[in-house]
C-alpha cells in the first residue's frame, strides 16, 4: 500500500477538530459519537475536566517528544551511518535528567489532583442533606425528618416510555434539588454493592451495605442531568439510571409541599396533615 501524505494530513486534521470542537456537543446526558466528557454542570466537575486537560496536555507532550526522539535515534544512530557501535555506557547528566523531569512531572500532576480530592470529598457549608440508598435494582432518596419526604426511584420501561424521554435514563421520580446550592449526600446501601454516579455533576461514591459516605454536588443551573449505577450489581444492573432535576429555589419548595402528599404512603409521618413550605436551611444537617 503506497502511503498517501494527503489523505493522512487531512484525516489528522479531521481528528483534531472533533477533539477540539466535542466540549461544544456535550450535554448533561450521553451523545451519539460522544468523545470526551459531558460538558461540566457543577464546580467539582469543572475541576475534574480541568485536571483531564492538564494531564492531557502533559502525556500528549510526552508522547510526542518520545516519538520524535525514536524516529531520531533510528535514522541518527542505524547501522548504515554507524558501522562501529558506540561502547558508551553512561551519561551522568543524561541519568540525572531522566530521574529529575519524571519526579517533577509526577509533582506538578500530584498537587492539583490532591487539591481536588479533598475538594470533592465533602463539602463543609451544605444547604440540605439527601440520604440515597442503592436497591436491587432501584434508588431511595431520603431528604430528612424535617423534610419528611422518602421515595423510590425506577426506571421507566421501554413500553411506558414518553415522547421526550429518555430510554434507560428516565425514572419514574426524579431526585429534584434547588440549583446553586450545596448538596450533601449520604450513600448507603440495603442489599449489594451500588454506585451513585452522574457524569456531569463529577459525582460518583459507592453505596456499600453498613456504611454511610459521603460526597457533595451544587447543580450551577437549572435543567435535568442523568447517571446510573456504574457498579455491577446484579442481573438488572444496566437498570438502575439516576434523573437529577435541578430548579429554582421557589420552585422547590412548591415541589416540596407536593411531594409531602405524593409520597406520604412512602413515610414514617404518613398521617400527618401537609406542613409548610420548608425553608432550605430548616432541612440542612
Amino acid at each position: 500500500m503506497r502511503f498517501d501524505a494527503r489523505r493522512f494530513a487531512v484525516l489528522g486534521f479531521v481528528a483534531l477538530c472533533m477533539l477540539v470542537l466535542a466540549p461544544a456537543a456535550m450535554a448533561e446526558m450521553p451523545r451519539p459519537w460522544e468523545m470526551g466528557f459531558q460538558a461540566p454542570a457543577s464546580p467539582v466537575m469543572e475541576r475534574l475536566t480541568g485536571l483531564h486537560n492538564l494531564v492531557l496536555i502533559i502525556i500528549t507532550t510526552i508522547t510526542v517528544f518520545v516519538a520524535v526522539l525514536l524516529v531520531y535515534v533510528m535514522f541518527r544512530y542505524n547501522a548504515k551511518r554507524n558501522p562501529v557501535a558506540s561502547r558508551t555506557s553512561h551519561n551522568t547528566v543524561i541519568e540525572v535528567l531522566w530521574t529529575v523531569i519524571p519526579v517533577l512531572i509526577l509533582v506538578v500532576i500530584a498537587i492539583p489532583s490532591f487539591r481536588l480530592v479533598y475538594f470533592e470529598d465533602r463539602t463543609t457549608t451544605p444547604d440540605m442533606t439527601i440520604k440515597v440508598t442503592g436497591h436491587q435494582w432501584y434508588w431511595e432518596y431520603d431528604y430528612g425528618d424535617a423534610a419528611k419526604v422518602d421515595f423510590s426511584s425506577h426506571i421507566v420501561a421501554d413500553e411506558d416510555l414518553k415522547p421526550g424521554q429518555m430510554r434507560l435514563l428516565d425514572v419514574d421520580n426524579q431526585l429534584v434539588v434547588p440549583a446553586g446550592k450545596n448538596i450533601r449526600i449520604l450513600t448507603t446501601s440495603a442489599d449489594v454493592i451500588h454506585s451513585f454516579f452522574i457524569p456531569s455533576l463529577g459525582v460518583q461514591r459507592y453505596a456499600i451495605p453498613g456504611r454511610t459516605i459521603e460526597t457533595w454536588f451544587r447543580v450551577d443551573a437549572p435543567g435535568t442531568y442523568y447517571g446510573e449505577c456504574n457498579q455491577i450489581c446484579g442481573t438488572n444492573h444496566s437498570f438502575m439510571p439516576i434523573s437529577v432535576k435541578a430548579v429554582p429555589e421557589k420552585e422547590f419548595e412548591a415541589w416540596l409541599v407536593e411531594a409531602k402528599t405524593k409520597f406520604a404512603d412512602a413515610t414514617p409521618a404518613a398521617a400527618a396533615p401537609a406542613a409548610a413550605p420548608v425553608q432550605l436551611a430548616a432541612i440542612s444537617h
